[in-house]
């Protein structure tokens, strides 16, 4: 099923062209080497975009891996410069989604895309990983929740 919506989300609905779009921008900002924490990320949402319907995006943190300090640093000072085009990137998504909702086929696309918005917006340490993966994080993140409320 996850194949037939993958094939849906590129065939008529021309998936294929926001990964396109985002590998490029993310390629351009590796390029430039200032904008390469953006870059990185927009490369694992071009992965993503190839396939929404068996992969997630998550942040780097909640997979427990240990982030260089001084890179987080360097890229929240480079999301201040890129801001503006996350928004604009974000506003566009936002009317593609809006599209989608007009047809019973692209709904589903659609909540994909809406639940993968903030990437556009603030694509620093984001990661592609499948789908159970992401599920798995999930499921350990909640626990950490649960034991904060139960332990007070």
């Amino acid at each position: 099923m996850r194949t037939l919506a993958n094939i849906l989300w590129h065939i008529p609905f021309l998936g294929f062209v926001n990964a396109i779009i985002a590998f490029l921008l993310g390629s351009f900002l590796i390029i430039t080497v200032i904008g390469a924490p953006i870059g990185l990320g927009l490369l694992q949402y071009s992965r993503f975009l190839l396939t929404p319907f068996t992969g997630s995006i998550i942040d780097k943190r909640d997979l427990g891996s240990e982030q260089n300090r001084l890179w987080l640093a360097y890229g929240r000072i480079v999301q201040l410069f890129y801001l503006p085009f996350g928004i604009i990137l974000t506003i566009a998504t936002m009317i593609q989604i809006a599209l989608l909702f007009f047809t019973i086929v692209g709904i589903p696309l659609a909540i994909i895309l809406a639940k993968s918005l903030g990437t556009y917006f603030n694509p620093i340490n984001k990661i592609y990983v499948p789908k159970i993966v992401a599920d798995e994080a999930a499921r350990r993140k909640g626990e950490l929740h649960i034991d904060k409320y139960f332990n007070k």
